[in-house]
């Protein structure tokens, strides 16, 4: 006989908002991808919980959800403090009880540093703003999701992180970190009823990363540069965010999904002679 379905399986027509009272911190959701997220989720019926560090970013994004007519609580969080973030999950917890979904979405590729010129200093500054702050939120909020026995992490990393990447080996180790980590994480939680996903994104225009200035006369290479043949926006990352997160992906733990317009699938970073260095957007090699 077969299995049934579990009671919480719903028609596709029935889901409504995707996130419904659902308690969801995201880390650096005032702007770019991790904002265009904290928006969906709340637009989704989330009550959001927002760590960033720029006080104005944190005010901003506060002020625009509520606006929209979402919740939003906007707090002032270095994610690299793992003091302040034990603080932060703290307070949370104590408002709400719980933490339904967390996204770990701060990282920069920044200072990029050759690695022949890299030293200590720099391998240390790649570890905190792109592998650290994982572990330590992750390990704030976990034990509520364990007792609760629900949850639902997205990691944000990079797709340097699922393919080589020549320009800084070390930043692309701490986003495989993140990738391997997520996959290991879900396989020894999800018993608990905790399920855990990454995102790798590529060619998406952030503050972080600018795509657009001083590319204008190149914007007929897209189809070469990406098989979708377009630039990415933060709402292409927040949707998949979304879907992970949400009882639609309810069937999805370990994964990482790269959210690169095609990139990974169609090569990815090409040597120029001309330029003397590799891009991911040959203009002419």
């Amino acid at each position: 006989m077969a299995t049934p379905q579990p009671s919480n399986v719903r028609p596709i027509d029935d889901w409504g908002k995707l996130l419904d009272r659902k308690i969801a911190v995201v880390s650096g959701g005032g702007d770019g991808i991790g904002g265009a997220i904290s928006r969906l989720f709340a637009e989704h019926g989330a009550i959001v919980e927002i760590a960033e560090i720029d006080p104005e970013r944190a005010a901003s994004a506060q002020r625009d959800i509520r606006a929209s007519g979402g919740v939003a609580v906007a707090e002032a969080v270095d994610v690299t403090d793992h003091d302040a973030v034990e603080r932060f999950a703290a307070r949370v917890l104590a408002d709400h009880g719980r933490v339904d979904v967390l996204v770990n979405n701060v990282g920069d590729y920044r200072p990029l540093v050759r690695f022949p010129q890299s030293s200590p200093e720099s391998w240390k500054a790649m570890y905190d703003i792109n592998l650290q702050h994982v572990f330590s939120m992750t390990h704030a909020f976990i034990g509520s999701m364990m007792e609760h026995r629900s949850g639902s992490i997205v990691n944000v990393h990079s797709v340097e992180g699922m393919r080589g990447y020549p320009g800084d080996p070390v930043y692309g180790a701490m986003k495989a970190a993140v990738a391997h980590f997520t996959t290991c994480l879900a396989a020894s939680h999800g018993r608990n009823g905790i399920r855990v996903n990454g995102i790798g994104p590529d060619l998406t225009q952030t503050p972080q990363v600018d795509y657009i200035s001083g590319n204008e006369d190149f914007e007929h290479l897209w189809p070469s540069w990406a098989p979708v043949g377009r630039l990415g926006w933060p709402e292409d990352q927040a949707r998949v965010a979304l879907f992970l997160a949400s009882d639609m992906s309810g069937f999805v733990t370990g994964h990482n999904v790269p959210v690169d317009g095609g990139t990974k699938a169609g090569g990815g970073w090409f040597f120029s002679p001309t330029a003397g260095r590799f891009v991911n957007r040959p203009t002419g090699l």
